[in-house]
């Protein structure tokens, strides 16, 4: 029964992330925006928020008896959704369009979108890292830091917007290329319809993710896995897997800025505001299974930024991107 469950949720996932896609396609052509902007600030942000809340609240409402537990839930689920954004996320992308595109088949994002948002995660990942040296009493150089790495996503936000215009110009104007799902019903097709739609998306989008972590929670208990290792490991997939099959939708109808922007962006946001949250609200140890999180997901980022700086990028480099998180798979279960 509980399996049959996460099927059901999944499926809404599936139906919500249908209806994101299609109201974020037509509020990126009404605003006159790039794909770019669509992808990786709108996307990203709309799809990080129900994940977003499951570290915010573990925190937040840390209670005394269960401290240790409740630091562990809240950093593996920051440090893992990195993790699996970068691996297996992109390495799903690529496997949906193998088939027709093939091994050696191109995936051709606008390329200094996708490079900025690279550079953008893995240096304010870096200083996730740096952080982990400095002693929690520090407060002062923690607070100094976790500020750091909000002003960091902010100067994202606002050079992805700025480079918005030539794009436009250069021809990544969001399109949509199917009609508005809530104009089908009688509604029209303006900004408030727009919204709404986004708002019944996010809603019903929210909904699925919590039933998907119930569900995914119960039959891990069943299991007997480990909180630091349910953290790092089922969390991220039960919240962000299932989201980024926006990702899926939009590569396999050729949009590839948007694809690629809907993952790298959300690793931006995922990379800088919740470390920043953690680095100050929580002890934020230099433990094994905090360091080899860290390495996995640079090594993944580093391969796709590097291989997108030197020459085209193909089906086969995302799908390499499965390999850092097997490794990290086998080397946290055995």
């Amino acid at each position: 029964m509980v399996y049959l469950s996460l099927i059901l949720m999944l499926i809404l996932i599936l139906v919500a992330a249908e209806i994101f896609t299609n109201a974020l396609e037509h509020l990126g052509e009404k605003l006159k925006i790039s794909e770019g902007v669509t992808g990786s600030i709108f996307a990203a942000i709309g799809t990080a928020l129900p994940e977003s809340s499951i570290p915010l609240i573990a925190i937040l409402g840390t209670h005394q008896q269960n401290q240790n537990n409740v630091h562990d839930v809240g950093m593996g689920a920051i440090l893992g959704a990195p993790l699996m954004l970068s691996t297996l996320a992109f390495a799903i992308m690529a496997l949906s369009v193998l088939k027709k595109r093939g091994l050696y088949g191109p995936i051709n994002p606008e390329k200094k979108g996708t490079l900025r948002d690279f550079n953008y995660f893995l240096f304010a990942y870096f200083f996730a890292a740096g952080a982990l040296f400095i002693p929690h009493e520090n407060f002062i150089i923690r607070m100094a830091i976790g500020l750091i790495m909000v002003l960091i996503y902010f100067a994202y936000i606002l050079e992805t917007v700025k480079a918005s215009k030539n794009l436009v110009t250069e021809g990544h104007q969001t399109k949509a290329d199917r009609s508005l799902l809530i104009a089908k019903i009688g509604m029209k097709n303006n900004l408030i319809s727009i919204f709404l739609q986004v708002l019944v998306g996010l809603i019903v989008l929210f909904l699925g993710a919590k039933g998907f972590i119930r569900y995914v929670d119960e039959i891990s208990i069943q299991l007997g896995i480990p909180v630091i290792i349910l953290s790092i490991l089922i969390i991220p997939i039960a919240t962000e897997l299932p989201e980024k099959i926006n990702s899926v939708f939009w590569i396999r109808r050729g949009k590839d800025t948007m694809a690629v922007g809907n993952i790298s962006g959300a690793m931006v946001f995922q990379g800088t505001l919740l470390p920043a949250l953690g680095i100050v609200l929580t002890p934020w140890e230099p433990k094994t299974e905090v360091w080899t999180v860290i390495i996995f997901t640079m090594l993944s980022a580093t391969w796709i930024r590097w291989t997108i700086s030197k020459t085209s990028l193909k089906v086969w480099h995302l799908m390499m991107c499965a390999i850092p998180y097997l490794f990290y798979l086998t080397i946290t279960l055995i």
